[in-house]
């Protein structure tokens, strides 16, 4: 059994890196570090330098090479992750306790003293296009980037590309990449906006010193968020001989993180799209068969909160599945029954316990909720927050929520989708 972990403790550093620390006991260590530069910040026309530069980093840091800085990794005997995603970088290790301090220095050394030898940049920008070309053959990840590229359009202003192009980047945006565009492109990351959190069985006055020394001399940075410019009740058909299904996306507002009724929003998406028992899984897989995949998931982009729906279907029964989904949307300002609303709730309360039980889980957390939020929430006071919900709050909430008209659809598949069915009020 785990003892139970401290309150987190968050601290600003000179630089504007923000430290979180949560102390647990136990053997090992977890930490993630958010630094808020996505692919959504490529400049635009050189679409996939974040993802090339992220992968830059690794090829020699602090005064090794390559092959030295790998070496160093695996003789600590950590688990490391992260990778690009469209508005944040993340590194996350974890490891055994005694060798925090050598892991966090070698992750300062990747971001704030890399290598950046040039011979590698050509061997990169190949396996960003081999990843584009694997791209091609997926039909839910090209959904996935022409719809977002069609529901959150790039304004002329934006500070970056956007979001409507792969994080790998795009093809005619990785032939202008070089060297030297992408050492200007690492003079954005930086401090500013990024954060830290770090959960180990250690004294927090240490783990705070230890950080701001390791991390003192990185410089600035960049912190400018993308925004999310939604355009409401678009409909759009993506044409494509290739294969025997359609594929249909769906996006609709909902409430940010900070608006008071995320909460209620998450339980009713739960009741949604959590598991067998929920409406999508009944109305669109139990009752007609219509599709072999049906989800239903909040996305935050620019701090705003979306539902993001999809569905894989067969060509004749495309429009009968559109239809039930914007139907089941139509629905939920009728409110959820008692049955739902405590079946949600378990499950979202489940998801926080088990989710606080690993360490990488709770790493994560700390650095989500200091971007989402602006401060962190412990495992305790959501389960307090889910346990004083009540269904006549969430109900209130979904009275007043109608994502059905605004919905924007994007289908991909061998003819364009109409819903067959009228879509309740």
């Amino acid at each position: 059994m785990h003892s139970p972990p401290s309150v987190p403790l968050v601290w600003t550093l000179p630089g504007g890196l923000t430290l979180a620390f949560e102390r647990r006991a136990g053997p090992g260590f977890a930490f993630d570090l958010r630094v808020p530069l996505g692919s959504a910040h490529d400049p635009l026309g050189e679409e996939g330098s974040l993802a090339v530069l992220e992968e830059w980093l690794y090829k020699g840091a602090g005064g090794r090479d390559a092959r030295q800085l790998q070496d160093a990794f695996d003789d600590l005997g950590v688990r490391r992750g992260g990778g690009v995603g469209l508005e944040a970088t993340r590194v996350h290790v974890s490891g055994l306790r005694a060798d925090l301090s050598a892991a966090l220095s070698l992750v300062a050394d990747v971001v704030t003293r890399p290598e950046l030898p040039a011979a590698e940049v050509p061997v990169l920008l190949d396996l960003a296009r081999q990843d584009l070309e694997a791209l091609d053959d997926s039909p839910t990840d090209r959904l996935a980037v022409q719809a977002r590229a069609a529901t959150f359009p790039r304004l002329p202003g934006d500070p970056g590309a956007g979001f409507g192009h792969p994080v790998s980047g795009t093809r005619a945006g990785l032939e202008r990449l070089s060297a030297a565009s992408l050492r200007a492109h690492w003079a954005r990351f930086g401090q500013r906006g990024s954060v830290l959190g770090v959960v180990a069985d250690a004294d927090a006055q240490e783990v705070y010193d230890l950080v701001a020394n390791l991390f003192a001399d990185w410089q600035p940075g960049e912190d400018r968020p993308m925004p999310a410019h939604f355009q409401p009740g678009l409909r759009l058909h993506l044409p494509s001989a290739v294969g025997e299904q359609t594929h249909l996306s769906l996006v609709a507002p909902g409430p940010g993180p900070r608006d008071p009724g995320w909460l209620p929003w998450q339980v009713a998406l739960t009741a949604l799209s959590g598991g067998s028992a929920s409406r999508l899984f009944t109305r669109v897989r139990e009752e007609r068969g219509l599709a072999y995949e049906v989800s239903a998931s909040p996305l935050v982009l620019g701090g705003e909160g979306f539902v993001s729906l999809y569905a894989g279907s067969t060509p004749p029964s495309a429009a009968e599945t559109l239809a039930v989904l914007l139907n089941e949307l139509g629905r939920l300002p009728q409110g959820l029954t008692e049955a739902e609303f405590r079946r949600a709730r378990t499950g979202l309360t489940t998801g926080v316990v088990f989710g606080a039980e690993s360490l990488r889980g709770r790493a994560y957390a700390l650095t989500r909720d200091l971007a989402l939020f602006g401060r962190v929430r412990t495992p305790g006071e959501v389960r307090a927050e889910l346990g004083a919900l009540t269904l006549e709050q969430v109900n209130g909430f979904l009275a007043n929520y109608h994502p059905a008209p605004q919905t924007t659809v994007v289908s991909l598949g061998p003819g364009a989708v109409t819903p067959t069915l009228a879509v309740s009020a």
